[in-house]
């Protein structure tokens, strides 16, 4: 994982098997998003980081399994930021 450490807090009948395998998920999806995924990533994108990780949790329970969905959405989610961030071809600040 790149020396980043990821926790989780859980109920203590989860199955820590699965909680294991969400983190390894979600952790899969930063490397695909941010293209092997370090500190600095998370540093100065944290909304991003919890963007993708709202899209895979909702309410606790794991709701997405596709990385591929995720990944469309977040892309999306980015085009439709620049689109909105750029107006006539100058990016405004």
């Amino acid at each position: 994982y790149a020396s980043l450490f990821f926790i989780a807090c859980v109920d203590s009948n989860e199955n820590a098997l699965l909680t294991l395998e969400v983190i390894h998920h979600f952790v899969e999806i930063l490397d695909r998003y941010f293209g092997n995924v370090c500190e600095l990533d998370l540093i100065f994108n944290f909304h991003k980081a919890y963007y993708l990780l709202d899209e895979i949790i909702c309410g606790g329970e794991l709701q997405e399994t596709s990385k591929k969905a995720v990944l469309r959405v977040m892309n999306a989610q980015d085009a439709l930021m620049e689109e909105s961030n750029t107006k006539g071809g100058v990016k405004l600040t």
